[in-house]
């Protein structure tokens, strides 16, 4: 170092040491105030009074890290649909539920918005459209006797830790919204900032969660086979025609039944089928871009559901598989999960 930089930052010292010394001994008053209204003593400091902002994990959900992964099919297009071609894409930090929105959980949400005003509600709604519909029970399959599953499965405590069904995507998207509303409130009466709004995963942040950091794997377990070495199957589904007992339920089963996989996410396959925020577009794969690729049209009716049901078979569980259903429609095989945006660098393990 030579004399001319010692020189400089012994004067540099020295000044710092006069300026403490007549703002009263105290390096928080350095910008504190001075003469002609400059607090800033006319240096870029930033806004001052604007606290720390700390990322929460809302509770129910799991953090999935940010990263890469080839999106696709994850083995033979047995439908030879050539709707699902691999694509490398990158996805950013995110939340999203352990487990599909349970009967007990959406009522929470039913009996709030039933309490209040319909006018409250956006355009085009009321309080019947955002009721899972329960006939679905009945009216989705042919000469099947789903009365009791009518009468019970949203209304009977038996059924509050089951996954919600019979709410189309539009219900789905409006849940989102209720609870984005309250949690912030809640914050803001506490002086919080905000936290970012829940929403329905994208349809490759879904896959890429469901598939729990294990690049081109056929199921959320991580191996080729829909059972384990004991012979037990792995998720809720229809192993075979006419078979829907083997894995222990006819029906849906209570959410968190089977093993999560590797990000905490329990029945990524399997049980429900669920909304995702994406429009449908067979030829979409190509179109998006490669970091947090979304597909939005309005325009278009038929919204991506992922991840096969109770009713499916083990095609439509693996986690390259795309399928859709209208908007509209609300199924008895059909729920969601929610997701949030996680703000700033996250690895995903330290929540």
């Amino acid at each position: 170092m030579n004399k001319i930089s010692v020189r400089k930052i012994v004067s540099g010292l020295f000044l710092l040491n006069v300026l403490v010394i007549s703002q009263g001994c105290s390096l928080s008053n350095l910008f504190g105030g001075g003469g002609g209204g400059y607090d800033d003593q006319g240096e870029l400091i930033g806004a001052q009074g604007r606290e720390g902002f700390e990322m929460v994990r809302p509770f129910g959900m799991v953090a999935v890290p940010p990263g890469t992964f080839h999106m696709g099919q994850a083995d033979q297009d047995v439908a030879a649909t050539q709707i699902n071609f691999n694509k490398q894409v990158t996805i950013g930090p995110f939340y999203m539920d352990d487990t599909e929105i349970t009967n007990n959980e959406y009522r929470q949400f039913v009996e709030e918005i039933t309490e209040g005003s319909e006018s409250d509600l956006p355009e085009g709604f009321v309080v019947a459209d955002l009721i899972p519909d329960s006939t679905v029970w009945v009216r989705d399959f042919t000469h099947h006797m789903g009365d009791p599953l009518m009468v019970y499965y949203w209304s009977h405590p038996a059924f509050d830790n089951y996954p919600v069904v019979g709410v189309d995507w539009e219900a789905a998207k409006y849940f989102c919204k209720w609870r984005t509303d309250h949690l912030n409130s809640y914050r803001a009466d506490r002086g919080l900032f905000p936290m970012p709004n829940f929403r329905l995963p994208s349809e490759a942040e879904w896959e890429y969660a469901a598939r729990g950091g294990r690049d081109m794997n056929k199921y959320p377990w991580g191996g080729p086979y829909i059972r384990n070495q004991k012979g037990c199957l792995l998720a809720n589904f229809k192993p075979g025609r006419g078979n829907y007992f083997d894995d222990g339920f006819a029906y849906t089963a209570p959410v968190a039944t089977f093993f999560a996989n590797d990000y905490g996410l329990y029945e990524m396959s399997g049980n429900v089928a669920e909304w995702c925020e994406d429009a449908f577009n067979p030829a979409s794969m190509p179109l998006v871009w490669d970091l947090n690729p979304t597909f939005f049209d309005e325009n278009e009716p038929k919204k991506v559901i992922r991840g096969g049901s109770w009713k499916d078979i083990a095609y439509y569980l693996e986690t390259g598989t795309r399928t859709y259903e209208y908007k509209d429609s609300s199924r008895a095989a059909i729920g969601f999960r929610c997701a949030m945006t996680h703000l700033g660098r996250s690895s995903g393990t330290e929540f």
